[in-house]
C-alpha cells in the first residue's frame, strides 16, 4: 500500500530523515513511535504530499507522492497533530467544504458526510460551531474530514494529543473501528496507546528505522538477554560481593530501602542464562534471607528506550 524508498529531508545541515525505507502493507493498523525530534512528523508530511524529500520516494497504492500527486492523494486521509478546522463553519458546512475539495461527486457527497459522521459520532453536532465544541470532538471532525473520499490509506499525527483520557479511549475505540476498512497509520510518542490498537510498530530514531515488527515481536526481539530481580534482607556491600561470584550478571543496579534493611538488585544475564537456583543456595549460605526475587519480562517501553538509545532523535527546533 505504501512504499518507501531511501527517503532523506534535510534542513540546512541538519538530516530531519535520514535514508529511509519501510513498506506498509493493506489491511493493518501501524504505530510510528519515536522520541520528540525523531523524524516522525516529517515522515508523514512527506507520505502525504505536504513537503518534499530531498531524495527517496514514496509511492502510494503505486502512484509516486511527487510525480503523480493527485492520484496518490486521493488515497491518502490526513489527520495532521492540529486538525485543519474552520472554526466559524458548523460542523456539516466544514464536511461539505472538505468533500467539494477531495472533489467527491455532487451524488455521492450526502451520503459521505452522513457515514463519515455516524462513524466518528459527530452526527449530534452537524450544526454545532466547530469553535463551540470540546477538542475531543474537534478531533472527531478532523478524523471524519480524513475519511472523506473512502481513502485506502488514514494518516494520524498525534491524534490523542491534549484529550483527557475519556476521550483518548473513544479516539482510539474509533481507530480500531478505522482499521476494520482502511489501512491506518498513527504517529505518537506514547507507548501504550501503540501498543493498544496498533498490528504493527516502526520505531525511529534520529530519522532512521530501528526496528519494525508486532508489539510481541519487539518485545521479543528485544529478550536477547534475562532480567532478575531480587530483593534481601542485609547489608548492600555483602551483597554486593557475593553477586561478584557470578560472572554470568552483568552490571547489577541496586536500591536500598533505609531502614528496613532491604537491598534490591536488577541481575541481567545472557538470555538462555539460569542462576536462580544457584544464587538462592549462596544467599542461603551467607544467610542473606531472600524477601523477593521476579523473573522480568522485557516491556515494549524496555525495546523503545534500546533501539532509541535513551536519548532519541536529534533536537532540530521544530515539530519533526
Amino acid at each position: 500500500m505504501i512504499e518507501a524508498d531511501n527517503l532523506v529531508k534535510r534542513y540546512g545541515d541538519h538530516v530531519a530523515v535520514d535514508h529511509l525505507s519501510f513498506h506498509v502493507e493493506p489491511g493493518k493498523i501501524y504505530g510510528f513511535l519515536g522520541p520528540n525530534g525523531a523524524g516522525k512528523s516529517t515522515t508523514m508530511n512527506i507520505m502525504t504530499g505536504y513537503i518534499a524529500p530531498s531524495e527517496g520516494s514514496v509511492k502510494i497504492n503505486g502512484y509516486d507522492i511527487i510525480k503523480d500527486a493527485e492520484a496518490a492523494k486521493a488515497c491518502i486521509g490526513y489527520l495532521p497533530e492540529v486538525p485543519p478546522l474552520y472554526m466559524d463553519m458548523t460542523v456539516k458546512e466544514y464536511l461539505h467544504f472538505a468533500a467539494e475539495l477531495k472533489k467527491i461527486p455532487k451524488k455521492k457527497r450526502e451520503e459521505q458526510i452522513t457515514e463519515a459522521m455516524a462513524l466518528t459520532m459527530t452526527s449530534g453536532v452537524e450544526g454545532r460551531l466547530i469553535k463551540n465544541l470540546s477538542k475531543g470532538y474537534r478531533q472527531r471532525v478532523g478524523l471524519a474530514q480524513a475519511i472523506l473520499g473512502e481513502p485506502e490509506v488514514i494518516i494520524l499525527d498525534e491524534p490523542t494529543v491534549g484529550l483527557d483520557p475519556k476521550q483518548i479511549i473513544e479516539i482510539r475505540s474509533l481507530i480500531k473501528r478505522l482499521g476494520e476498512k482502511h489501512t491506518v497509520i498513527l504517529s505518537s510518542h506514547i507507548l501504550s496507546e501503540v501498543q493498544a490498537v496498533c498490528d504493527e510498530i516502526m520505531i525511529i530514531s534520529k530519522g532512521r528505522l530501528a526496528a519494525c515488527d508486532t508489539p510481541e515481536g519487539l518485545t521479543g526481539l528485544m529478550n536477547g538477554s534475562s532480567r532478575l530481580e531480587v530483593t534481601v534482607l542485609g547489608a548492600k556491600e555483602q551483597f554486593e560481593q557475593l553477586l561478584k561470584q557470578f560472572p554470568q550478571i552483568k552490571e547489577p543496579v541496586y536500591e536500598v530501602y533505609g531502614e528496613s534493611g532491604f537491598v534490591k538488585a536488577i541481575l541481567e544475564t545472557e538470555k538462555n542464562v539460569d542462576i536462580r537456583k544457584e544464587l538462592f543456595y549462596k544467599l542461603a549460605e551467607a544467610k542473606l534471607p531472600i524477601m523477593a526475587m521476579n523473573q522480568l519480562e522485557r516491556s515494549l517501553e524496555d525495546a523503545f528506550l534500546e533501539l532509541t538509545d535513551e536519548k532519541g532523535g536529534a533536537e532540530d527546533g521544530g515539530n519533526l
